[in-house]
């Protein structure tokens, strides 16, 4: 039988057959083996091939072939640093929620996100949540960030999920698509599913006002099937993201702004450091570049874990 994994929780995996049917489904030992350096080697969203098995009174699936994916999205494991996590796989839309505060989401954390989507063949989307809380000032930074990144390229939409604002324009890019919710905990991400499709009704928690950050409420990545024609992957909260397999030379193709000008960089190999005759550091220089994808840049290329949780009351 053929289906697509709708829930891991690292041991079974829920598994929702073609003809629709859901089916609890373990995977066969040898995935754990072979070389596979992923923590979750079956990802939500997966394509996989399993067998039907009695078991006493109970039916178990065993997964015991994955089709080949389209995409994925993937970071560095969290505790196991030369292991690598599957976010999830075969994305039409990969939405990351992003906060000012409550709990903060620098540009760090979203680029990196983003230069993964990009090196995966994912469309990124931004989503600028929590704005009916925000003062004049804070709203002058969002409106910012969000010139920065649709200038590069990406479609920023600022949303409410709580009041509902610009709800309606993320439901209409997420129509008869695959699409993935990915953040930090407390972001809004469980609540914007809410917004989207109420009956499904998960769980949500509020921010930890010692450390404005979130507590987490997703334990496990799942996909849901919406009323309106689209389904979503659900993520926990994720603290920092670590950018995996890909190599330094190919980095800079994976900032947009620096791919389109790397042809008139004096050297074919040029790192955008010290060559002579950079053209991404004279955009820069220029303000045609921002500092803070720059920024990001060196800090990957440099092999540098996220600076920002190092130093998370202050913002860069």
């Amino acid at each position: 039988m053929k289906g697509i994994v709708y829930k891991s929780t690292g041991s079974w995996y829920t598994v929702k057959s073609q003809q629709g049917d859901f089916y609890q489904c373990r995977i066969k030992g040898k995935f754990r083996i072979g070389g596979i350096k992923s923590t979750n080697p079956v990802a939500v969203g997966d394509k996989v091939v399993f067998k039907v098995e009695k078991k006493g009174d109970e039916t178990v699936g065993v997964i015991h072939t994955i089709e080949p994916r389209d995409n994925y999205i993937i970071r560095k494991s969290v505790n196991l640093s030369k292991q690598t996590h599957i976010i999830a796989a075969n994305i039409d839309v990969a939405f990351l929620l992003v906060t000012l505060n409550n709990p903060p989401t620098f540009t760090t954390f979203i680029d990196r996100f983003l230069i993964t989507a990009e090196a995966y063949h994912v469309k990124a989307v931004l989503l600028f949540n929590k704005i009916d809380t925000y003062n004049e000032d804070e709203l002058l930074e969002i409106k910012y960030l969000a010139a920065l990144y649709r200038n590069i390229g990406y479609d920023c939409i600022g949303i409410s999920a709580k009041t509902g604002k610009n709800v309606d324009k993320v439901k209409a890019l997420m129509k008869d698509k695959i699409t993935l919710f990915s953040g930090h905990s407390g972001t809004g991400k469980s609540t914007l599913v809410n917004a989207l499709e109420s009956n499904l009704d998960l769980k949500t928690a509020e921010i930890s006002s010692q450390h404005q950050q979130g507590q987490h409420t997703t334990t496990f990545a799942e996909m849901y099937d919406l009323s309106f024609g689209a389904q979503i992957i659900d993520t926990p909260g994720i603290r920092g993201f670590g950018v995996v397999e890909i190599d330094k030379e190919e980095l800079g193709n994976y900032f947009p702004e620096f791919f389109e000008r790397k042809q008139e960089c004096k050297f074919n190999n040029c790192f955008h450091i010290n060559e002579p005759q950079c053209a991404i550091k004279e955009a820069l220089e220029d303000s045609e570049i921002a500092w803070s994808r720059y920024k990001s840049y060196l800090q990957i290329l440099e092999g540098e874990d996220e600076g920002y949780r190092k130093d998370i009351y202050k913002k860069e």
